[in-house]
């Protein structure tokens, strides 16, 4: 896709959802698509490679919940994959401070490249297992915002992200339209600390797709027996 049409349709886009993009921005989203795309032949980052699936179900689908995010956060983007949401929030945002966490090391290889070729400030690449990175003791409740983008079920991913988030901060989990799983996260929430705050639900422009951006508060500090070890959150959901 040339640069024109590229800047048209994610400009336009963008401006659906109240974002106003730059054409620096524009330049850095194209910069990644490409890269994204290049990568993609010998790494596996994303099963969705035409350019116009990409701006929507990729770049504008993460920036969808930037109006939750207030300048200079810390935000840990768990599971992040090829770099989602954290690498386009970082582009229209770079006063937000931005961990991305992936536990295969060729996908942190691509955001660390991605990171440098973009420009990118205040964004670093770990790669580690949720499950052992939240028992850092330098890690623990230290995050504004915990963010994830399709990775579990509710109640499993709340056991990833509530112990990453400090008292008052929040899980951003973003899902797809089917939210049936909340039902099941009653007992997560409250051994884990949290509550839910509100449940937003969008439709990405230009499409029937739908989205679900759950917010969920953090009201008590997690016990320090969670997250429990690698394959016992999905194994034995909360």
């Amino acid at each position: 896709m040339e640069l024109n049409i590229f800047s048209e349709q994610l400009k336009n886009k963008a401006n659906q959802i109240n974002i106003k993009l730059e054409d620096e921005q524009i330049k850095q989203f194209y910069k990644y698509m490409n890269l994204l795309l290049e990568w993609n032949e010998k790494v596996n980052l994303t099963a969705i490679v035409d350019p116009e699936e990409v701006i929507l179900k990729h770049f504008i689908d993460s920036i969808t919940i930037k109006k939750q995010i207030n300048e200079k956060e810390k935000v840990i983007d768990v599971g992040t994959g090829a770099g989602f949401p954290g690498i386009p929030l970082s582009i229209i945002d770079d006063n937000i401070n931005i961990t991305l966490l992936d536990s295969l090391n060729k996908r942190v290889i691509f955001l660390e490249e991605a990171i440098k070729e973009l420009e990118l400030k205040n964004i670093k690449a770990i790669h580690g297992r949720v499950e052992e990175f939240a028992k850092n003791k330098n890690e623990r409740e230290i995050y504004d915002i915990a963010t994830s983008r399709a990775v579990a079920p509710l109640n499993i991913l709340l056991e990833y992200l509530l112990p990453l988030v400090k008292i008052g901060g929040k899980c951003i989990c973003m899902k797809g339209s089917n939210i049936e799983e909340i039902k099941d996260a009653k007992n997560a929430l409250d051994i884990l600390g949290g509550k839910i705050e509100s449940i937003e639900e969008i439709i990405l422009p230009g499409s029937d797709i739908k989205r679900n951006i759950i917010i969920v508060k953090k009201v008590k500090q997690t016990p320090l027996k969670y997250p429990r070890k690698a394959g016992t959150p999905s194994k034995e959901p909360l």
